[in-house]
């Protein structure tokens, strides 16, 4: 009877595999969802879920299949825990087997065997899928190391006895180092360092002892680890343990009695960002305390009531969901674990339910009723259960439109309709069309079958009906400042709106640029009333007073800040500006004692109609009045007011001519308060002597721009450049890092923005005529203006050699009086380093300026040790403050410094543009490299064993020869490679251009057969290639005897060097271990190669047809044995 049964049991193992396949995997299955699609009979109607609701937990996967492959589904071995990672999902069994399943896939790629009892926890390395911990029923812990990456096998780098006959209730890694905490059922918490040979030379031989951290007064629930501190938490009280410090702390004063769990919620969302995480515990009654990062109690978050209503149905593939709207009483729950899970959310459960809790506001998300949960792990928004039966589930947190577009490409319909209908407040509005669109619903109705889902389609029909459309989302979401959907900020400061055909907003900004068509509507909206108070505020806030209150008549969905405003309304706001400004000038004017000493003008006196309505005489008498200092700013707030507005206009965008003169208008207005003979006194030390935090440094600014001067800090050719320039040009004007005169910040606020501005067209247009100012010139004069990030920025897309060396001198004397300069002054390169270290978040323009100081006072060293300040310096930065030689040495440490599986990735990053690749390649291959005359011969071919010389970016120039490119490219590529000797280069590039045969005539030139072998050389593929290597090889002994003829004979090394050599001997025994001996004998007679081997070679072909065979004859036995025992399982 067993062998009749026998076979039907494999026969569905073997359609269970198949289920399980990736090509069966990677399109929807309709065995997955059998009883949804295909139910007989009159549907009930869908119940609507209440609006509060706008998530689901749904099951997609099917994962039974996967275990009766695992043959985890029998009575005899069951499943008894798991964890998840990024990659994988560990199962461990009773039977003291871990299997390691790879999520994508569900392929099994390890299964890891323990003889010291049945698998009772197990946990993923956060941050290191290497690294597996398992823990054993007779109180043993391992840490299991992979070693995918090196295809080794998986071995135990550290083996813990200390919770030895006790039960180890819960495992934590450390988030930064690979330490594993375990507690278990009397109270002891332990950990263990794993060693790696990741970790440096000789680390993986280190044996760390376990130590005990500390012992609990009962059992351990839950463990957690954040930022150095542990979190326990047992039967009676939840502690929290400093790791470094060795402090302890208690949770609360209340105790409990019962298996409630902990965690930390990290806050890294929105605001939050860098504030230290928050713990919560689990409380008698549905209750979670909510506890600073100090185990202090903040607040007590009560769940029982809320918890009264009813739950959401499971999303999945097993049966139809059912949502009963009748409330249920409060529920007064012990939560056994807490989970961080998803955003932002708290996970917990029992036997009979799962809970999910957004804690910042005290709500519950949804609960929803899963029979006989055991555990359960979580990834992100993903989770895996453990049922009691052995049963495993894996569901997914998302929203119901996520959730509905992912049925639809399951093709699940009549699920996909189900939740459509119980959430369609959430399905019907606007933001729900980018996953679910109008077309996939109507799509999704025509697959209702009219007979068996009427009622269904009825509801269907109606969403329909409600569903918005997705301009509408745009539109309220361009009206929000945090939208970014609608506009973006070029670097030049300028906002660029992008309009959607057909939306709204092409309608507005169509009404904008042509305002004749409604501007007697619009200016009807505007009361442009002048009241006494409005005289005693400044003329920008009754500027802003107006454009609030054309909000009103422009209905166009941007921030008021960069609203352009039709012509009309613009000049009547400015006219009303003016107006108001004119009498506040007058009324101060008429109450200022007028003082002899300060006042040198003979006719002092004020005329009595000096409050007149504005005019151009008023206007006139008020600025010659007024002193020159105070006059001046006006006049200069003026102009700068007026061509902000003018820049604000949308058609400025269209012609970049007028942006030019406006700015032109505004610059005269400059020159004329800060004028070059004031240039002239702060270069002599007079009112620039205070520093940009408004401190008295007591040194002129002169001096700080000498010593700090640009040319100091550039390479040697740069130097000579300029020093040829200077020659011929006269000397450029010394930089004003400090303006001469006090300015007010709300004035200065705009002059950065115009003076940024300016900076930013000149450098990228021609400069038209000598009377403009040239880019370099505005900047040196007027650098105390200009925005420091953006004209960074600029330098680095426009590589104008000037400009930027302005730019690096101003930011030098800038930073002239920091600390960081003071200690770079002193020669400590670490210590500035650890100086500059603390001064992280980075500002880039004054972290330049620091590394230009540390490049001219240690070189190479200094340079090394910037990639540890990318991306703020990135190569470009130090491209033009470097010598080449030293360039390519930050380059190779900057590639190097990342992890191996992002170096390719990384180096692809920093070749734009594409022509950076065959510079870089020339720059590597010229510096720290072998004499050319060592690796080629006169003639330009490759010399014996001229592979073997080292090249100091080596492995930098395997990186780039790997990197995907054009063919054009790689051609030059390898034409470089082969014009300067790096043969091992120039092999690998000629495999990838299919260019075989020039591969292996190189390599017959070097004499070194182990570059037939791969991944460092290039193997013969079929027979053809090595009939033509050995042609090659008979070719290039012929060229050698003949030589050798002519020179005299040469003198062997030894039987050790004649081994690696490519003759027509070694080719032959590496052929005949590739397709036997007989056969090799055969190709050499087919290329007319009549060779006598050796008595080494003759004993090793020997050996080679013994052990064929000896194959052969294993090979026949195994397949009779395997034909008699196909043969008896019939009988």
């Amino acid at each position: 009877m067993g062998r009749l049964w026998r076979p039907s049991i494999e026969q569905r193992n073997i359609s269970l595999l198949r289920k399980c396949s990736p090509a069966e995997r990677s399109r929807p299955a309709p065995l997955l969802l059998p009883r949804c699609g295909r139910s007989a009979g009159k549907m009930a109607p869908v119940a609507v879920v209440p609006e509060v609701h706008s998530h689901v937990l749904a099951e997609f996967d099917c994962l039974d299949p996967l275990l009766s492959t695992l043959r985890l589904d029998s009575g005899r071995l069951k499943c008894t825990c798991l964890a998840v990672s990024r990659k994988w999902l560990a199962l461990g069994t009773s039977a003291g087997g871990l299997h390691l399943i790879q999520k994508e896939g569900w392929k099994q790629r390890l299964i890891l065997t323990h003889k010291e009892g049945s698998i009772t926890q197990v946990s993923c390395c956060p941050h290191d899928e290497d690294f597996v911990a398992v823990a054993t029923s007779q109180g043993l812990v391992v840490v299991w190391e992979l070693q995918l990456e090196r295809r080794g096998r998986p071995e135990r780098v550290s083996v813990s006895w200390e919770h030895r006959g006790q039960a180890v209730t819960a495992l934590c890694w450390d988030t930064n180092t690979l330490k594993v905490f375990a507690g278990d059922s009397a109270g002891k918490v332990s950990y263990l360092r794993a060693g790696s040979s990741k970790l440096g030379k000789g680390s993986g031989f280190v044996i760390f002892p376990v130590q005990t951290v500390t012992t609990v007064d009962s059992k351990v629930v839950q463990l957690g680890y954040q930022e150095g501190r542990l979190l326990v938490s047992s039967l009676s009280r939840c502690y929290l343990c400093d790791t470094e410090r060795e402090k302890f702390w208690r949770v609360g004063n209340k105790e409990r009695d019962g298996e409630y769990g902990a965690c930390f919620f990290p806050q890294n969302k929105g605001l939050l960002v860098g504030q230290p995480p928050l713990l919560y515990c689990a409380r008698p009654g549905s209750r979670i305390w909510e506890a600073s990062f100090n185990g202090e109690v903040l607040s007590t978050h009560q769940f029982k009531q809320v918890l009264a209503c009813p739950p959401l149905p499971l999303i999945t593939y097993r049966n139809e969901p059912q949502y009963n709207p009748e409330k249920r009483s409060p529920q007064a729950i012990a939560f056994p674990k807490l989970l961080y899970f998803g955003e932002q959310n708290l996970l917990t459960w029992t036997d009979s339910a799962m809970y999910i809790f957004t804690p910042h506001n005290g709500q519950v998300l949804l609960w929803t009723e899963v029979k006989d949960v055991l555990d359960v792990t979580v990834y992100r928004n993903q989770l895996f259960c453990l049922h009691g039966s052995g049963r495993l589930s894996h569901m997914s947190l998302l929203s119901a439109e996520r959730c509905v577009e992912r049925l639809l490409r399951r093709e699940s319909w009549p699920l996909a309709a189900s939740v459509c209908c119980m959430f369609q407040h959430t399905i019907s509005i606007g933001r729900a069309r980018k996953s679910v669109p109008m077309d996939r619903l109507e799509h999704l109705r025509s697959q209702l079958s009219s007979n068996t889902h009427h009622e269904l389609i009825g509801q269907l029909e109606e969403v329909i009906t409600k569903v918005e459309p997705l301009d509408s989302a745009c539109s309220s979401r361009r009206s929000s400042i945090s939208s970014h959907e609608s506009f973006n900020v070029l670097d030049c400061g300028i906002y660029r709106v992008i309009s959607r055909r057909g939306s709204q907003s092409d309608e507005e900004t169509s009404s904008l640029i042509n305002p004749s068509t409604s501007e007697e509507e619009r200016l009807k909206e505007f009361s442009f009333v002048q009241e006494e108070d409005q005289v005693e505020h400044d003329p920008q806030s009754s500027e802003r007073t107006e454009a609030e209150r054309s909000e009103q008549g422009l209905q166009f969905h941007l921030p008021l800040s960069f609203r352009p405003r039709p012509p009309r309304i613009a000049l009547q706001a400015v006219k009303h500006s003016v107006s108001s400004f004119v009498k506040k000038t007058t009324e101060k004017i008429n109450t200022l004692q007028m003082n002899s000493e300060l006042w040198q003008r003979p006719d002092s006196s004020l005329p009595a109609d000096m409050s007149a309505p504005f005019s151009e005489e008023a206007d006139t008498e008020v600025y010659v009045d007024m002193p020159n200092t105070e006059c001046d700013l006006l006049e200069l707030q003026s102009a700068t007011e007026r061509a902000i507005s003018q820049s604000q206009d949308p058609l400025m965008l269209l012609d970049s001519d007028v942006l030019v003169e406006t700015l032109q208008e505004w610059l005269k207005v400059l020159e004329r308060v800060f004028s070059p003979a004031e240039l002239v006194e702060s270069a002599a030390g007079g009112p620039s002597d205070v520093d940009p935090a408004g401190q008295d440094t007591g040194e002129p600014t002169a001096e700080k721009c000498e010593r700090g001067g640009a040319a100091e800090n550039l390479p040697q050719v740069e130097r000579d450049s300029l020093l040829t320039s200077e020659s011929k040009t006269p000397p450029p004007e010394s930089i004003r890092v400090v303006s001469p005169k006090p300015v007010p910040p709300d004035l200065l606020a705009h002059l950065t923005q115009l003076a940024t501005l300016y900076t930013e067209v000149s450098c990228f247009r021609k400069q038209a005529d000598e009377q403009t100012l040239s880019c370099t010139t505005f900047m040196r004069r007027y650098f105390f203006l200009l925005d420091q990030q953006r004209v960074r920025n600029m330098c680095l897309m426009q590589k104008n050699q000037e400009v930027y060396a302005s730019f690096i001198e101003a930011m030098i004397a800038v930073t002239q009086s920091s600390k960081v300069a003071e200690v770079i002054e002193k020669g400590d390169l670490l210590k500035s380093l650890r100086y500059l270290r603390e001064l992280h978040p980075w500002s880039a323009p004054h972290l330049l300026a620091h590394s230009h100081r540390l490049y001219e006072k240690h070189g190479e060293a200094a340079v090394r040790s910037f990639p540890q300040f990318y991306p703020t310096i990135t190569p470009a930065d130090v491209k033009v403050m470097s010598h080449r030689s030293h360039f390519v040495a930050y380059l190779d440490n900057l590639v190097l410094a990342q992890a191996e599986e992002h170096k390719l990735p990384f180096l692809q990053s920093l070749l734009e543009p594409e022509s950076l690749r065959q510079e870089w390649l020339e720059l590597a291959l010229t510096h720290d490299a072998p004499q050319r005359c060592d690796t080629l011969t006169p003639d330009g071919q490759p010399r014996c064993n001229a592979h073997c010389f080292t090249w100091g970016y080596g492995r930098f120039l395997s990186l780039l020869i790997r990197l995907p490119a054009d063919l054009a490219s790689k051609q030059k590529m390898a034409e470089t490679c082969r014009s300067h000797g790096y043969w091992t280069g120039y092999i690998s590039l000629c495999c990838q251009l299919q260019h075989r045969s020039q591969a292996f005539a190189t390599i017959c030139q070097l004499d070194d057969i182990s570059l037939l072998e791969e991944p460092e050389g290039v193997a013969p593929q079929n027979l053809d290639e090595w009939r033509l290597l050995i042609q090659v090889a008979q070719d290039s002994s012929r060229a050698a005897e003949q030589v050798s003829n002519v020179n005299g004979g040469t003198l062997s090394n030894g039987s050790a060097d004649s081994a690696r050599k490519v003759n027509l001997e070694n080719l032959t025994l590496r052929l005949a271990r590739t397709v036997g001996p007989q056969r090799a004998m055969a190709v050499l007679e087919e290329c007319g190669v009549h060779l006598v081997l050796s008595p080494h070679s003759q004993l090793v072909c020997e050996l080679l047809k013994v052990a064929e065979k000896r194959q052969r004859a294993t090979i026949q036995t195994l397949l009779e044995r395997c034909d008699r025992f196909l043969w008896s399982q019939h009988a």
